[in-house]
């Protein structure tokens, strides 16, 4: 038989890589929830960190359509690993 997570033995946390085009300081950490904001180094900003839920990532991402600045890229990635820059 098949088990189903059930709300009480599953978290939805994970960790996201948001990268947008046109850079931002480290100064907007706190507008995007403490995550961390980095210059990716090719004209890109890089936002990664633990995000709740699915709820708070689609939060983030209207945050970014807010600035007017392109969406590159959206990946889940592993927590224990370092983001690529």
């Amino acid at each position: 038989m098949a088990h189903h997570p059930t709300p009480t033995d599953r978290s939805d946390e994970a960790a996201y890589e948001i990268r947008i085009s046109g850079m931002l300081g480290s100064r907007w950490a706190g507008w995007f929830d403490g995550l961390t904001v980095r210059d990716g180094g090719d004209g890109t900003t890089v936002i990664t960190g633990l995000v709740a839920d699915q709820a708070a990532l689609f939060g983030l991402l209207q945050r970014v359509h807010g600035l007017g600045l392109p969406l590159i890229s959206v990946a889940r990635i592993d927590p224990g690993t370092n983001p690529r820059s």
